[in-house]
């Protein structure tokens, strides 16, 4: 008949009172411990994940609409978020931008100063062509007609606008809103003479009116504008020192 051994085999980590005894006098190495392992963290679906608007900010009305027939489980924050993202759209469609200086006429004058639409801010440059300080001021406000699109240029011959208009006063910009004259100014030196800058013309535009609107704030005020146009002003600065300094190092 075949001798059959049975090997017992505790719960892991126990000891007998004798091994412990035996531990206690050096006799045996000190017990092990016992094996735990890391407690179990399932792996985050990254498609189970709550939907932030981080990642949708930047598309159009087209890929909301495929994005909503999609089949995901948070399609009711898609359709949220897409009216909302319409609606803002829909808003900034409105805003009239302009973005360049308009050569108008005599006969535009009325229609595209005048009548502007209400609450717009109009500049009007008077100028004429060979005059060094007309080219100097266009230059300017070509940029500042880029960075604050909201508001409208345009240029006419001086002598178009008004008839016999001396050259002496060249450049001239008018300002308008609501159909009515609100500022002139005459000459270069109104905008620091020929070192006249973006920023220095703007500073003058908005000196007692906040003129310069870029359309994202439809309620800004002369300060907000004023405080704008100083740092980029100063960013122009830095801009420029640091060139000098790049040259220089050269």
């Amino acid at each position: 008949m075949a001798d059959y051994h049975f090997v017992y085999k505790d719960v892991e980590g126990t000891s007998t009172e004798w091994d412990d005894l035996q531990r206690k006098y050096g006799n045996l190495p000190p017990k092990p411990d016992t094996f735990k392992p890391a407690p179990f963290t399932p792996a985050v679906d990254p498609h189970l994940r709550p939907k932030s608007t981080a990642w949708i900010d930047h598309k159009s009305s087209e890929e909301l609409e495929e994005l909503e027939d999609d089949d995901l489980d948070d399609s009711r924050f898609l359709q949220e978020y897409r009216k909302k993202r319409l609606a803002e759209m829909q808003q900034a469609s409105k805003v009239v931008r302009f973005g360049s200086i308009v050569p108008i006429s005599g006969s535009d004058f009325v229609r595209e100063v005048s009548q502007a639409p209400q609450d717009f801010w109009v500049v009007v440059l008077l100028y004429k062509d060979g005059v060094p300080e007309c080219g100097l001021l266009h230059t300017c406000l070509e940029e500042l007609a880029t960075r604050y699109p909201a508001t409208k240029f345009v240029k006419i011959i001086s002598t178009d606008c008004i008839p016999n208009y001396p050259d002496r006063n060249l450049p001239t910009i008018l300002v308008y809103n609501n159909g009515a004259v609100k500022g002139t100014l005459v000459g270069l030196s109104q905008f620091g003479g020929r070192r006249c800058t973006p920023e220095s013309v703007a500073l003058a535009l908005c000196k007692s009116d906040p003129v310069l609107n870029d359309g994202h704030s439809n309620n800004a005020s002369k300060d907000d504008v004023i405080d704008g146009v100083r740092k980029k002003f100063i960013e122009t600065l830095v801009t420029q020192h640091e060139d000098d300094e790049d040259y220089s190092s050269d």
